[in-house]
């Protein structure tokens, strides 16, 4: 009725066994491997919105923020630049606002985690302008 328990001489190998052997042959990140490659998604997601945002509304302070945020991307990417963003639908300015806010959000708690002040700054003070954009578009 049941199968019978299987002795290592019984069977070749386990079942569990993976076809390509040794654990060497697959390539493995560090944490902070894992983490530069997230900052760097959340910030290139930024920078799109960023993008987005200097299309709609041109201002010396979101260029600014753009090219902060292209330059810590190419850092955590090890010399890689972000694809720019170009405008592909006009959205409200309150939502991409809301959505940098959270983008820059999720920077902040990443580059926290793996002590990266320069890219937590940046992200604290795009948040900071985020809100009061957003506070000022749903308000004004």
């Amino acid at each position: 009725m049941y199968e019978p328990i299987r002795t290592p001489s019984s069977h070749k190998g386990s079942v569990h066994s993976t076809m390509a052997g040794t654990p060497s042959d697959f390539p493995h990140r560090t944490r902070e491997e894992e983490l530069d490659i997230q900052l760097a998604g959340h910030l290139a997601a930024l920078l799109a919105v960023t993008d987005e945002l200097r299309a709609l509304a041109p201002s010396t302070d979101l260029d600014a923020a753009a090219t902060r945020l292209a330059e810590q991307v190419t850092r955590l990417r090890s010399g890689r630049t972000p694809v720019r963003a170009s405008l592909t639908a006009v959205q409200e300015p309150a939502a991409l606002h809301e959505r940098a806010h959270a983008l820059a959000g999720r920077a902040l708690v990443v580059a926290a985690s793996r002590a990266d002040t320069a890219a937590a700054i940046l992200a604290a003070e795009r948040m900071d302008a985020h809100a009061a954009a957003t506070e000022l578009t749903t308000t004004g």
